[in-house]
């Protein structure tokens, strides 16, 4: 009797590893991509030709992917100016661009009287992106109707 008892309690002890055996799934599931967006700094409305305004950004990512990479462009639909990163790299408009880092400096250079806007998209190998518009108005208009 008790050969039989124990004879079931190893079948039943080999049953159940099996059942966890094939439960189990040899594929391994890691998250490769992960939502972000860019948090920036509030910036001046209004701005003269000539003057340069500082965008202070940061990548705010759910996730770390070590094989992520982030790039940037931008794109100006009204108005001229130039703009460029902190290391002195000029934008060329819809050229993409390395980002290197998580927080960024960004700076615009008005080139024109008039009201300009632009739009500056950060993306990632995934094709996932992230955009943000800017715009300013002219400074100079400003002053000009107060006086009247």
């Amino acid at each position: 009797m008790k050969k039989i008892i124990s004879n079931m309690f190893v079948c039943g002890c080999m049953l159940a590893a099996f059942f966890c055996f094939v439960a189990c799934s040899d594929d391994l599931d890691v998250q490769q991509v992960y939502p972000f967006k860019v948090e920036t700094m509030p910036v001046p409305g209004r701005i003269a030709k000539g003057e340069t305004v500082e965008i202070r950004c940061e990548l705010e990512k759910d996730g770390d992917y070590r094989n992520t990479v982030y790039t940037i462009r931008f794109f100006q639909f009204e108005g001229t100016g130039t703009l460029k990163t902190e290391s002195g790299i000029v934008f060329h408009p819809n050229d993409r661009y390395l980002l290197e880092n998580e927080k960024f400096r960004l700076y615009y250079t008005s080139g024109c009287e008039t009201t300009q806007n632009f739009i500056v998209v950060v993306e990632d190998n995934n094709r996932q992106s992230y955009e943000m518009e800017f715009s300013f108005n002219n400074r100079k208009d400003t002053a000009d109707t107060e006086k009247t």
